[in-house]
């Protein structure tokens, strides 16, 4: 199973750069070679329970699937933005690649440093993949981007060890590269933005998206360390945990955001999502699909009778949520991608608060959560986090934030660029939820090595592709051009992966799609 799910990651990456070619997809290229080799080096770790952290189970390291996801989103960028003709977010690109390129070179020294006895042809080939990559970005970035990717770096390394530290196995390696990893950069960028201020320079939304992620992670930090010293459980403690969230939100998180924006956040907020008859509409409908989810969650509960306390909600049951995800995207894409934007950074940051109140057991509200939400755990939530649903919304999520505004004049790409924005719709809400639910009803021919079948990855691919012609029907913006091959390898392999790896799909097929997709 591993062996196929690389070469399924060796195939997109060789896919991506028979179409964008440039200096750094000899790095990427590389890049792939050397993660293959230390990803087993990591799995033996894992097994030996040899790793300097406790990482999550039943998985693999998924080092390389992991590997290729930065580095590949920066190169279909920056060739997406140099086509635009856009030049500071081609260099951006190049930045993006570079750092993700520096992370895994990162992970894959850890593995390579602490397996004993020493294995020589690992050593060989990072060093190797090591020189072409500090090379090429000593001849392809200006020395203020070789600091701001080193900067990445070391956020990288300090965060992985005070995160991978506290929240003992809720990720892999791989996982924790892409989490972490993107919340590093998110970090940087933040400081980097909030120190060189111009007035009426970038887009409001995406300073939103920054302050929100990083005041999230913060306050999940200050709390982690002051719950170490006290029970979190108690009256006391809850409503310190309450004031406290309202006093580093108010005192912290909204002046940082009026800098950045130069005006007041609620206002503009307000007046943000309000601004058209459409937004509230959407935000009418949106309300009552999120009713009708936790409808679903407290009608499940219900049914759990007393006689089975281990009784768990079956993957069907679960998949009710990605109906309803796909229900709430797909208006917000066709109709308004801006207000879409926001109102999933909002959602992010309830589901992250929602699950400290949890995790932390704080009144009123939290042992509640553990019980309602204990029944739709699978094997994935091993750790102390529940953090399925979130990944669910991230990758719904990610091909909306990380679509390339600036060099898409026409607020859409040419060709099979119109759909990234629906590829967490094709991938996860689609793809993922029509393998999983056909997969587990009427599938009898297993993929060799996996649970997964056959019948469930075949109707995923069908199901995306009549989703395509669904997409063209509705939204008259996406024009394709006659790509129609390379959607359908795209969905295709993207479809294999999702049977072969053991890594958060939610998380990982949206995003191999919209580097297809990009590309």
């Amino acid at each position: 199973a591993v062996l196929v799910e690389s070469l399924l990651v060796f195939s997109v990456v060789l896919l991506v750069h028979a179409v964008v070619w440039d200096r750094f997809s000899w790095c990427a290229l590389a890049l792939a070679l050397q993660a293959f080799y230390a990803q087993f080096k990591w799995d033996r770790l894992l097994r030996q329970g040899g790793a300097v952290f406790q990482f999550r189970g039943a998985a693999n390291s998924g080092l390389l699937p992991a590997s290729m996801v930065i580095p590949l989103l920066g190169v279909v960028m920056k060739e997406r933005c140099r086509a635009a003709g856009i030049v500071y977010f081609e260099r951006f690109g190049g930045v993006v690649a570079s750092t993700g390129m520096l992370l895994a070179l990162f992970l894959s020294v850890l593995a390579v440093g602490i397996t004993k006895p020493v294995p020589t042809n690992t050593c060989i080939l990072t060093g190797v993949a090591g020189s072409v990559i500090i090379y090429t970005m000593k001849h392809s970035l200006t020395v203020s981007e070789v600091i701001e990717v080193l900067e990445v770096l070391l956020i990288f390394v300090y965060l992985s060890m005070i995160l991978l530290y506290l929240l003992p196995r809720c990720f892999t390696p791989g996982e924790a590269l892409l989490v972490l990893g993107g919340v590093s950069f998110v970090l940087n960028q933040l400081i980097k933005r909030s120190l060189n201020v111009v007035e009426g320079r970038g887009d409001p939304i995406d300073f939103f998206l920054l302050v929100a992620v990083i005041g999230v992670v913060l306050l999940g930090l200050f709390f982690t360390v002051l719950f170490t010293f006290m029970d979190s459980g108690t009256w006391i403690s809850s409503m310190f945990f309450h004031m406290m969230t309202a006093v580093l939100g108010l005192g912290v998180i909204m002046p940082w955001l009026y800098r950045l924006i130069q005006r007041n956040p609620l206002f503009w907020l307000l007046q943000f999502l309000f601004q058209t008859q459409t937004r509230l509409y959407l935000l009418v409908y949106w309300t009552f699909l999120a009713a009708s989810a936790c409808g679903v969650v407290f009608y499940q509960n219900a049914k759990r009778s007393s006689e089975s306390k281990k009784h768990q909600a079956s993957t069907i049951t679960r998949k009710y949520f990605h109906f309803i995800v796909v229900a709430t995207y797909v208006p917000g894409l066709i109709y308004d991608r801006q207000l879409l934007y926001v109102a999933a950074v909002l959602c992010l940051a309830v589901f992250i608060f929602l699950e400290y109140v949890r995790y932390f057991r704080i009144k009123p509200f939290g042992q509640s959560l553990r019980h309602l939400l204990s029944l739709f755990l699978d094997e994935r939530d091993s750790g102390p986090l529940i953090l399925t649903h979130i990944y669910l919304l991230l990758g719904m999520s990610l091909p909306v934030w990380l679509f390339p505004r600036s060099c898409a004049p026409k607020g859409t790409l040419p060709g099979a660029g119109a759909l990234v924005p629906y590829s967490g719709v094709l991938a996860v809400g689609v793809g993922d939820t029509i393998a999983s639910v056909f997969g587990s009803t009427l599938g009898e021919i297993k993929w060799p090595g996996t649970k997964k079948t056959f019948e469930g990855t075949m109707t995923a691919i069908f199901a995306q592709i009549i989703a395509v012609a669904l997409i063209l029907i509705f939204d008259s913006s996406v024009n394709l051009n006659s790509s129609y091959a390379w959607i359908l390898a795209s969905v295709s392999l993207v479809s294999l992966l999702e049977a072969y790896t053991t890594q958060i799909d939610n998380l990982l097929l949206p995003l191999y799609l919209q580097i297809m997709l990009m590309a």
